[in-house]
């Protein structure tokens, strides 16, 4: 049987098969669109493949929208026809691009991104925690080598898919698909919080000797907001309209950051005893901070369970049945191209990694207050909003990753930008050139990295396969996530690593200075201080790796992940689904 080429899933909707055509023959309606040339397919087209007797669910399309070439003389018919038809088709598909991308959002989508705002923001909170506010506090008790331990507790979400097409199949038809792992999760992160409370003042105070305590804690806490976001991201395909699906991101941007800066920079600031007298007002504990978002959490969680109704699904879907989902999951990582976007996402972010895990934690280091920290984030939290609704919309049509291609030059730009800022951190008290200097790059950063953000989730949710959508889109927001992570570990013990530093004591018999002992572990500035002496630093390893990431991160870039994005952005959406032909 000879192979031929489809045209594009939208204009697949438009066509309808001839009434007098079979399931096995092709209408040759639609095989005037598939054009060759030298034997080559146009770009736009897509090679049809058998079904294999595979099941279609109530949302998937209809073979005959997928019509299978039984006919020798296919190519003759389609040598037969027109070019008009075919630019008449293309000329539609981009004016209906077009026309979704300028639609206002509908009153039933603003009610939805609502929802979507709150349910990422229950899973925003513990997030900020386990990889914001923790390491911070934790930072002047712990060296690098054993921070790189704990931040093994964001690997959860960086896994999920593993488990995620558990979450997209077995669920209680009553409550719901989504509703079944959503309410049981934020219940769990609820109480694991109010847990938590109980004993942080003791294990936060002397952590050394914690340190498994603290990681299995935390990684079980981020494990619970990853299963629910896994839920959250397949219910987001199903609740937003076809046209506002490119929002989907933006709510999830909102959302996140809004839990993540409450538990990172909000909480810091009225953490810190010089904030609190600096501005009369309470300091706030971890365990009271733990104790109200857990009643949050509570109540938001009790208003979904009684007042939020779920669209049911078929109790036939052949496409609900985990063994049936973890196939599909199998056959989408067999597609090349979602191979290549695996590998894009794991080295994107190599270039600003370094600069973005560390130069915060040394500006504390070298004496950067925390409140001063988090009044920079706190001013760079609106912006943070306004990016994120910025980049959906301009996420929206055919070329979704055009955002994350052009803000990645902002983020690289700026870890040079941070080096010389660690350099030259004048100390305690701040002047204010150096502060706005400071927070003039936080904000253009942080609106870079949401634009990164928003545009990279858009493009997941556009190609995202909606009968398998939890588990497509988490596979993709997977790899995304992995990028972000795997690096972590290496740039934390590397700093370490890289690091030439002793200990300064001070002889009074003499007058004069000793070294002591290494001044890098945790063991030696313990040592060090017990002597009453002082770290020095010959040479910071943190200067070194940010320079290794950003030489490296940029030639992977320039020679893969670039072209490979183009590549891949220009491919129909019938090439990125797993149950239909492509």
């Amino acid at each position: 049987m000879s192979t031929v080429d489809s045209p594009v899933s939208s204009a697949r909707k438009r066509t309808k098969p001839n009434a007098s055509t079979t399931r096995g023959q092709a209408p040759i309606v639609n095989m005037s669109r598939a054009t060759t040339t030298n034997g080559k397919y146009h770009a736009h087209s897509s090679s049809l493949e058998k079904l294999n007797g595979e099941a279609l669910s109530p949302r998937s399309r209809s073979r005959e929208e997928y019509p299978l070439d039984t006919h020798e003389d296919a190519p003759v018919e389609m040598s037969l026809l027109g070019n008009g038809v075919r630019v008449d088709a293309a000329l539609e598909e981009d004016e209906e691009e077009k026309d979704k991308s300028s639609k206002p959002l509908s009153e039933k989508d603003k009610k939805a991104m609502v929802l979507l705002i709150i349910l990422y923001l229950i899973q925003g909170v513990p997030l900020g925690l386990a990889l914001g506010s923790v390491p911070f506090l934790l930072r002047e008790h712990l060296s690098y080598a054993q921070l790189a331990f704990i931040s093994f507790s964001s690997y959860p979400y960086s896994l999920k898919l593993f488990w995620s097409p558990i979450v997209d199949s077995l669920f209680y038809h009553k409550l719901g698909r989504r509703k079944s792992w959503i309410v049981p999760m934020q219940v769990v992160i609820g109480t694991m919080m109010l847990l938590i409370s109980t004993n942080t003042a003791t294990i936060m105070e002397k952590p050394g000797g914690h340190i498994v305590e603290l990681t299995i804690t935390w990684t079980l806490l981020v494990f619970f907001a990853a299963t629910q976001d896994i839920a959250v991201d397949g219910w987001a395909l199903t609740l937003l309209s076809d046209d506002a699906k490119a929002y989907a991101s933006t709510a999830q941007t909102i959302g996140l950051n809004t839990g993540y800066f409450a538990s990172y920079t909000v909480f810091l600031a009225f953490n810190s005893e010089g904030f609190a007298s600096k501005y009369g007002v309470p300091r706030l504990t971890l365990s009271t901070y733990l104790r109200f978002w857990s009643v949050v959490c509570y109540a938001v969680t009790a208003w979904l369970f009684f007042f939020k109704k779920e669209e049911p699904v078929a109790h036939d879907d052949p496409d609900l049945q985990l063994k049936s989902v973890y196939k599909s999951m199998w056959r989408m990582c067999k597609l090349k191209h979602v191979q290549k976007l695996f590998l894009m996402h794991l080295v994107a972010k190599i270039a600003y990694l370094g600069h973005e895990s560390v130069t915060s934690l040394k500006l504390v280091e070298k004496g950067l207050a925390k409140e001063d920290l988090a009044v920079a984030v706190l001013i760079d939290f609106p912006f943070q909003i306004i990016a994120g609704w910025l980049a959906g919309r301009w996420s929206r049509g055919d070329k979704p990753l055009r955002p994350w291609l052009m803000a990645f030059w902002v983020r690289v730009a700026f870890v040079f930008v941070g080096m010389a800022m660690v350099a030259t951190f004048p100390g305690n008290p701040l002047g204010w050139g150096w502060f706005l200097l400071y927070i003039v790059v936080t904000v253009t950063n942080g609106f870079a990295g949401t634009i990164q953000f928003v545009g990279v989730s858009a493009f997941h949710t556009r190609i995202s396969d909606p009968t398998i959508g939890g588990t497509y889109m988490t596979m993709l927001n997977t790899a995304a996530n992995m990028g972000g992570t795997w690096p972590g570990f290496f740039i934390l013990r590397g700093v370490d690593y890289f690091t030439i530093a002793h200990c300064q004591v001070p002889d009074k018999a003499f007058g004069t200075l000793i070294k002591a002992s290494e001044c890098v572990s945790e063991q030696g500035k313990d040592q060090c201080k017990k002597l009453a002496g002082n770290c020095v630093i010959e040479r910071d390893g943190y200067y070194i790796v940010a320079t290794a990431c950003f030489a490296i991160g940029v030639t992977l870039w320039i020679t893969f992940v670039r072209p490979t994005a183009l590549t891949l952005q220009s491919l129909p959406f019938s090439k990125w689904r797993v149950n239909q032909p492509r």
